[in-house]
């Protein structure tokens, strides 16, 4: 008999939420981290006393847009959130300012103050592109089959029977589609480098989608659990134990035991764990090169792509608010702050990356979430997170991260510093989260935080390979979860919703 119905490898969000959800259709479950704590990169941390800093993930987005925070009942393990609106502020050199918020009519309307022609411009382009963006939001919320994006897609409402115009559109670069509704690079700026959080330029081809979804800011809107992005995972854990199951923290999965064809434990600290069925929320590099035996390896693991790194985050405690000089108030702090002159920059900041260079000249996206939560900083004070793109993983010269860091982080500061003068002299404590950091402290191969290159060749039914895309794998008994699979990386969900319906359809339980 084994000593557990499902083995899970790993407590990210994802890995968590599968085993909520299999917890609580009665299955015994068993979930271990190799970490002192759960929740991977949704995790909180109080690194400098008085200051709770976020380790990964912390505007909540994605998650917004599935049920699962109420189909789990998370709310009564402790998660609380806050809504955010604005839910973006853009800041300009020259003292003008973009606000995005919630109401869709409130935004098209200060647009439209500020830009004439450009609020309405905006509306067209949510109206549009409404159909697509919740098709979108459908897909990511099922297996990624090819029927199932074929019914999402075509024969659905998608395109409002308007296919022709829009699959040109759809196959564009993201960095020219806005050309195609806006005139102003001031509203064009702050939704291509929202576009430009998955990863992808914005002259990469059939990259529009990352763009095209923008409506569902407005749907679903962005929100922060109080305490920190961590609480999350907390109460996911919560969740867990309270349905019988157990999460063992330090408790790292040295290898996945398989027989006959079939995974049917795990082995921890030289003990064996035997299981149904065996889930993994690791890396797919770890769960595939490292916790299989190579002869047990499937040949398309060989071809995934985790890229060179993305991004750098320096998280700050500061003794006092930030102020920025494009408007001072308290609005632009509640904010996702994107700091983003044009898409010039972003192009420029990319071929830095591509050169294997840190960018010399950054955008940034800027989160000051004590803004709305008091529990996250001492009275006063203010937690910063300032992330920057790109940064290669792997440098150029043979350079190392541990020699340069110091320098990278300066210069992200000084970009910030310009836009809201004063900050470094409230400075209290930091952390510099760089791409090897990244690898070393969170397990993200390469610092990459979206696990493997969000570009169309590992989506959907390729992600992450051809034959491993609907979270199962070529083992009996083994099935994946986490941002190596579809629909990628971000706080979602989806994929461990997703994953927990497989292998509950597996164990027998109705989904």
């Amino acid at each position: 008999m084994p000593d557990y119905d499902v083995i899970t490898i790993g407590a990210g969000h994802n890995a968590l939420i599968s085993s909520a959800y299999l917890a609580q259709a009665g299955h015994k479950v068993a979930v271990f981290e190799r970490r002192d704590m759960v929740g991977g990169a949704v995790s909180t941390k109080e690194l400098v006393p008085g200051y709770r800093f976020d380790l990964g993930g912390s505007a909540h987005i994605l998650i917004r847009l599935t049920p699962i925070v109420e189909e789990l009942g998370l709310a009564r393990f402790g998660l609380e959130y806050i809504d955010i609106d604005p839910l973006f502020f853009a800041p300009y050199p020259d003292g003008d300012a973009v606000f995005i918020y919630r109401s869709e009519e409130q935004t098209a309307q200060a647009l439209e103050t500020k830009f004439p022609g450009e609020g309405e411009a905006y509306r067209r382009f949510l109206n549009y592109w409404r159909p697509f963006a919740n098709a979108v939001k459908e897909l990511f919320l099922t297996s990624p089959s090819p029927l199932n994006l074929g019914r999402k897609l075509v024969f659905g409402q998608a395109f409002r029977k308007d296919w022709q115009r829009a699959l040109p559109m759809i196959l564009k670069p993201y960095g020219e589609v806005v050309d195609h509704y806006f005139k102003e690079e001031k509203v064009k700026a702050p939704l291509v480098w929202m576009a430009a959080q998955s990863g992808p330029p914005p002259s990469e081809p059939l990259s529009a989608p990352f763009l095209l979804w923008h409506p569902l800011y407005h749907q679903g809107g962005m929100a922060r659990p109080r305490g920190g992005s961590g609480q999350l995972t907390q109460a996911l854990a919560k969740h867990i134990t309270a349905h019988s199951g157990k999460v063992f923290t330090s408790a790292p999965v040295e290898r996945i035991l398989v027989e006959a064809n079939r995974a049917t434990g795990v082995v921890v600290a030289g003990q064996t764990y035997t299981a149904k069925a065996v889930l993994a929320g690791s890396h797919a590099v770890e769960t595939f090169t490292k916790l299989l035996a190579p002869e047990e390896r499937p040949p398309g693991a060989v071809n995934m792509r985790v890229g060179n790194g993305f991004g750098a985050i320096i998280r700050l405690a500061l003794s006092d608010k930030i102020r920025y000089a494009a408007h001072p108030g308290d609005e632009a702090r509640r904010a996702l702050q994107l700091i983003c002159r044009d898409r010039a920059q972003i192009n420029a900041a990319y071929g830095d990356y591509l050169r294997g260079e840190p960018s010399r000249d950054p955008a940034i996206v800027a989160m000051s979430f004590s803004a709305v939560d008091d529990t996250l900083a001492p009275p006063g004070g203010e937690v910063l997170w300032l992330w920057a793109q790109y940064f290669p993983y792997e440098l150029a010269g043979a350079k190392s991260w541990d020699d340069i860091a110091p320098t990278v982080e300066a210069s992200i500061l000084e970009a910030f510093e310009a836009y809201a003068p004063g900050t470094k002299e409230k400075i209290v404590g930091s952390l510099f989260q760089h791409p090897l950091w990244l690898e070393r402290e969170l397990g993200l191969y390469r610092g990459n935080v979206m696990h493997l290159e969000m570009s169309l060749d590992q989506m959907f039914a390729l992600r992450p390979f051809l034959g491993a895309a609907e979270y199962k794998t070529h083992l009996k008994g083994l099935y994946l979860t986490g941002a190596s699979t579809h629909p990628g990386g971000g706080i979602m969900g989806a994929s461990g919703r997703n994953a927990a319906r497989v292998v509950l359809k597996a164990l027998g339980k109705r989904a």
